[in-house]
């Protein structure tokens, strides 16, 4: 009997210990989400390749409604016919981010490393000495890439790069370097000439999504892409665009901001120092993260260690 109780007493003494091992795991494990600058839950990129003279245009139309734009430039191409001047960049893009599209916009894919690498090179070079900082994202031309063009511009001072892969969601890049956009402005219309059905179809997918991501109550990257000289001369594809912008604009649950200027808030998270049991966090980075842990939101000020909630 005296045995029987014994070994009845060490059972109990075990499952107390494993329950106690399950409880500091489970603590340990507590989900630490993100939420964008200023503790929003929302972010919006507007991204546009090519460099093109309706950018004045687009540009214009962006800071009425203050929203913030990536454009991604040839460098080679400016200057030339349809195209933007060197000498004008610099101002037109002021508070926008510019960003890598390869000199010349060839199909990476097609082309050998060394090529690949001289493309992405002197494009960021000559981009650097026209705005007067560095440039450290990129486009893919075409939106064409494959593991030989993602390894060949490893190392080159890129820091991501977008694909024209749309996801229709909101979720946030896990490769920067293998970053695909939430759609196209627009969707897929436009694309073919003379079908109002197939038009009207897409405008009303593009405008759908728009529409989740501004009622969503869920964490939600929206970066929408696309090129200024696919509105032209038209009048109605401007109001079009003029129309999307109004309606993403002004809403104070919407983070803005450029392609670069998220990347290094995300690495900046990703870079925050736990300790084991979730209750404290150092932040050495140089800017403010916000964050939510059990449903409480913090945010933790450059080089500082703040104490959280159990």
């Amino acid at each position: 009997m005296k045995i029987i109780l014994l070994a009845f007493v060490v059972v109990l003494s075990l499952n107390t210990a494993v329950a106690q091992t399950d409880t500091a795991i489970a603590k340990s494990g507590t989900p630490i989400e993100m939420l964008f600058s200023q503790g929003k839950s929302k972010a919006l990129i507007l991204s546009y390749d090519d460099g093109r003279s309706e950018d004045r245009q687009l540009v214009k139309l962006m800071n009425k409604y203050g929203l913030i734009g990536t454009f991604h430039l040839n460098s080679n191409k400016l200057g030339t016919v349809g195209y933007l001047t060197k000498e004008e960049i610099r101002q037109v893009f002021a508070g926008h981010e510019v960003s890598v599209h390869s000199a010349n916009h060839p199909n990476l894919t097609a082309l050998t490393k060394i090529d690949i690498v001289y493309e992405v090179v002197e494009d960021r070079k000559e981009l650097e000495r026209l705005m007067g900082y560095p440039v450290r994202g990129m486009a893919y031309p075409f939106g064409n890439t494959n593991e030989l063009v993602v390894d060949a511009i490893k190392g080159l001072g890129i820091e991501y790069a977008r694909t024209v892969g749309d996801t229709y969601a909101f979720s946030i890049p896990e490769n920067f370097l293998k970053w695909h956009p939430s759609i196209h402005q627009f969707a897929k219309a436009y694309f073919e000439q003379d079908k109002p059905e197939n038009d009207k179809k897409e405008l009303e997918k593009f405008y759908k999504l728009i529409n989740d991501f501004i009622g969503t109550k869920e964490l939600a990257l929206l970066d929408v892409w696309g090129h200024s000289w696919e509105m032209s001369d038209n009048q109605s594809k401007w109001n079009e665009t003029e129309k999307f912008f109004k309606l993403v604009a002004n809403n104070a649950a919407i983070h803005y901001t450029t392609q670069i200027d998220l990347v290094e808030y995300i690495n900046a998270f990703r870079n925050l120092k736990f300790s084991v049991e979730k209750n404290m966090v150092t932040n050495f980075s140089a800017l403010t993260i916000f964050f939510k842990k059990g449903g409480k939101s913090y945010s933790i000020s450059p080089g500082k260690t703040l104490l959280l909630a159990n």
